[in-house]
C-alpha cells in the first residue's frame, strides 16, 4: 500500500471526523431521549478512528487500481455525506433532517462497498464494519427521531 495515498485519505476522513468537534453534541442532545440501546458516549470516538483507518486503506489500496472510478466516486460521495450528518443533526438540530442525509450515507457507502469489492476484495471488506456502524448510526437517528417528535418538528 501507498503510504502517502493513506495519509491523504485518512486527512479526508479526520476533516469530515472535525465536524464532531466543531457541532459537538451538548445539552440538547444530552437532553432528548434516545433509546436504551444507545452506545456510550465513549464508543463514538473510539469506533470512528478505528473505521478512518478501513476506509482511509480501502480508499489507498483502490485508487490505484484500474477500473476504480466508480469506487473512488463513491468514497468521495460517502466521505461528503459523513462530514455533513454532523453539522445537520447536532449543529441545526434537524432530527428529521440527519435521518436523510444518513440514509443518504448508507446508500454511498453501501455503493461504496460494493464498487470497492469490485476492483479489490480487501477494500470492500474494509467496508464492512463501515456499512455495519452506519445502519447502526441510521437506526438511533430514526430512534431520536421517533422518541422526540415534538423536537423533531421544531416546536
Amino acid at each position: 500500500m501507498d503510504w502517502l495515498l493513506f495519509l491523504v485519505f485518512f486527512g479526508a476522513c479526520l476533516g469530515a471526523g472535525l465536524t464532531g468537534g466543531l457541532f459537538q453534541p451538548g445539552e440538547w442532545y444530552r437532553n432528548l431521549r434516545k433509546p436504551s440501546w444507545t452506545p456510550p458516549d465513549w464508543v463514538f470516538p473510539v469506533t470512528w478512528f478505528v473505521l478512518y483507518g478501513c476506509m482511509a486503506a480501502a480508499g489507498a489500496r483502490a485508487a490505484v487500481l484500474p477500473g476504480s472510478q466508480y469506487a473512488m466516486a463513491f468514497w468521495a460521495l460517502q466521505i461528503a455525506l459523513n462530514g455533513l450528518w454532523t453539522p445537520v443533526f447536532f449543529g441545526l438540530k434537524r432530527i428529521r433532517l440527519g435521518f436523510v442525509v444518513v440514509s443518504c450515507l448508507w446508500l454511498a457507502v453501501f455503493g461504496a462497498m460494493v464498487a470497492l469489492w469490485q476492483v479489490d476484495w480487501i477494500a470492500g471488506a474494509l467496508f464492512a464494519p463501515y456499512l455495519l456502524w452506519v445502519t447502526i448510526a441510521a437506526s438511533l437517528n430514526a430512534a431520536v427521531w421517533r422518541l422526540n417528535p415534538a423536537v423533531a418538528r421544531g416546536a
